[in-house]
Order: structure tokens, then sequence, then C-alpha cells
């Protein structure tokens, strides 16, 4: 049995991730290219005599009690199965989860592709940890986050938001081998070069259900072709195959070929500091997501184009699932100002829709405050 004393009250934040690089390619064993950015989810957490875990978060709902004694099983519809994953996962592994408050707030936008779910379960796993006096493995924690999406949430994710909400440090993308979960930081704090992310306001519906084709798609393709998975397909040896395949799944492989090269020679820019380059991949990269793996919307092409126009933008890419959400851009630093008024100008221009812009550093994994103590009835301060 767990006989750590209790912890203090204490603030775990996480934050949520950008994919500079690297889309539809994670759950096809590629590469992709990540990196944590300044906005994240905020949790307070205390210590509770009563052995329950109680939830609760601005704007999300009511408050929801938890058993950790309790089955913990799948079947919530709401915010809450995601924590409740990531209890049952620490559960199941022999952590004796003692009763807290656990208070939310989050700066990111839900549904806006930055991983806003996968910084909430690490948060989690991270309180947990914290409360238990001892922590998982790295990749542990993070496959323990995918886990539960898989589960509680009826999310098929790849491995990518939970490793980069979890393992990217300050000042660095990830550079992740999806087959090996083999990790290089790459450097990126040029202090002449920003990272711009763009919400569009948009969401379609249909992105969860279109998100499950897709990965249908790509694993008859693979099928078809006899490969364990289309990582197992070069650009090289790809052409010669094309002819194999219906031109739906042609296309979605084509896509995954490239973006898989792609990610590769992005980061090789970046390692040689040649943005302009960079940015260059990057809107090859959107326009490969559009055309032949059909998971981007007017709005967001309309976004993409836009924002490539504005002086000092380098380059621009829908990131995440995508059917909306966000845009992702590289913007000369000393530029960038007028560039988040520009571009958001120009979207609303070409849609008569109000996008958000804000700039951002590549920040690291989660991050542990204690909090003062001022006496055992001490409330969770607000997020």
């Amino acid at each position: 049995m767990d006989r750590s004393p209790p912890a203090p009250a204490f603030v775990v934040a996480t934050h949520g991730r950008v994919n500079l690089i690297g889309e539809h390619t994670d759950y096809n064993d590629g590469f992709v290219m990540p990196m944590a950015i300044e906005r994240g989810v905020r949790c307070a957490v205390r210590r509770r005599a009563d052995g329950v875990l109680s939830l609760r978060s601005g704007g999300m709902g009511p408050e929801v009690v938890i058993d950790p004694a309790g089955p913990l099983l799948p079947g919530r519809s709401d915010w809450a199965r995601y924590p409740l994953g990531v209890i049952a996962g620490y559960a199941a592994r022999g952590f004796t989860i003692p009763g807290c408050d656990l208070a939310f707030s989050a700066d990111l936008p839900a549904g806006g592709g930055l991983s806003s779910s996968a910084a909430l379960e690490v948060a989690v796993a991270t309180a947990i940890e914290t409360l238990c006096g001892r922590s998982l493995d790295p990749v542990e924690k993070a496959l323990l986050c995918q886990e539960a999406e898989h589960r509680f949430a009826g999310v098929p994710c790849g491995i990518m938001d939970q490793f980069a909400v979890t393992c990217c440090r300050p000042g660095h993308a990830l550079l992740l081998d999806c087959r090996s979960r083999a990790c290089r930081h790459v450097p990126l704090d040029d202090p002449g070069v920003t990272v711009m992310v763009i919400d569009s306001g948009v969401k379609h519906e249909l992105a969860s259900g279109e998100y499950a084709r897709r990965r249908g798609d790509c694993r008859r393709a693979a099928a078809r072709l006899g490969v364990g998975s289309l990582r197992d397909l070069g650009p090289d040896t790809w052409p010669s195959r094309a002819g194999e395949l219906p031109d739906v799944e042609r296309r979605r492989v084509a896509h995954v070929v490239g973006e898989n090269a792609r990610v590769e020679a992005f980061a090789a820019s970046i390692d040689l500091g040649d943005f302009v380059r960079a940015g260059r991949i990057m809107v090859e990269s959107h326009w490969s997501l559009a055309r032949d793996y059909e998971v981007s919307c007017p709005e967001m092409d309309a976004l993409v184009n836009a924002a490539i126009r504005v002086p000092g933008v380098l380059g621009c890419r829908m990131t995440g699932g995508g059917f909306g959400g966000c845009a992702v851009a590289l913007v000369r630093t000393d530029e960038a100002p007028s560039a988040t008024t520009a571009v958001c100008a120009a979207y609303r221009a070409a849609t008569g829709r109000d996008g958000q812009a804000f700039v951002t550093v590549a920040c690291g994994g989660p991050v542990v405050t204690p909090l003062p103590s001022t006496g055992a009835g001490d409330a969770i301060p607000p997020g």
C-alpha cells in the first residue's frame, strides 16, 4: 500500500501542443514534429479526507465525483471520461489513489487541434503521481494517457499528442519516430523566428467520423500492398506500387509517404536555420492534406492562403485532425505583431469569420508548483 505522506496543495500546469509538420502520420508508424506551446491546462490539487475524487472545471458542467476504489469503467459521455480513463490506468498499475479535489482551467481552444484532451490527461496523470509520491517512466505515462483516450473517450489517436505534452523540452520541437518511439529534441530557439497559431473558429462535426475513415483507408491500403504499415513505403519505392490501389487509397498513401519525407526535410531545414525552406515545406504539407488526404475545409484553405500572403509569414499549414481548428505558421519575429493582425484581417475579408492568432515559444513538459499551506481547510484557488 502507498504510505507516502499527504502532498500539500499544488498546481500542475501542462502545455498544449501544436504540430509543426507530420499530420496523420502517427497512426501509420511515421514521423511527426510537434512542440509544446505556452497555452495549456492548469489543475489545482488538494487532498481530501473522505477518499473520493472531485473533478471541477469551469464551463464544463457540474462537479463530478469518483470513488477510486469502485469500478472505473468506460461509458461516460461528458468531459470527465478523459480524467476517469487516466485514473483507471493508474489504479490498474497498482497506484493507491487518495481522495482529492482536482480543479481545472484552460486557455486552449477546445477542438482546435492543440491537444486540449492530452493536456488534460497528462495533468491528471501528473497530479496522481505527485499525490502518490511515485512516477511512471515518461514514455509509459504517455502511453497510459493514450490508452485512456482510446478506451474511455473512444478516440483512436496515435501517440503524438501525449508524447508531446509529456516529453517536450523548452526551446525545442520534438522529432518523434512513432514506430520506434525514438525522440530527438530539435532546437527551435532562433530569436529571429517565432511560431504563430491561428484558430479558425471552425470545427465541423464530421471530424471524428472522417478521422476513423482515414485510418481505415490507410489500413486497407497497407493490407493490399502487403506491408505492416504505410511507414514501410518510402518515396523511392512507392511510385512503382501506386497503380495497385484504388484512387482514394492511392491518394491517402501519397500523402503519408510524402509527409514522412517532409518531416525529415523540415527538421533538417530547422537544424540549418533555413526557415524559408521550412516554410515552403509547411505549405506543401497543407495542400497534400487538402487534396490527397481531404481533411481540410474551405475556411482553413482560405486561412492558409491569407496567411502566406502576409509579410513576415514564411509558411503556414493546417494542424491537427482537420475540418477546421487551427493553423500553424512560421513568422519572422520582428514582423510577428503586425502579422497576427494582418492574418486575422485577411481571413475575415475572405470568409467573414473572426480568427484568433497568438505567437508562442516552444515549452516543456508538466510543471508542478506547490501552493502555500495556511491550514487543512485551504480552498483551492480558482483557475
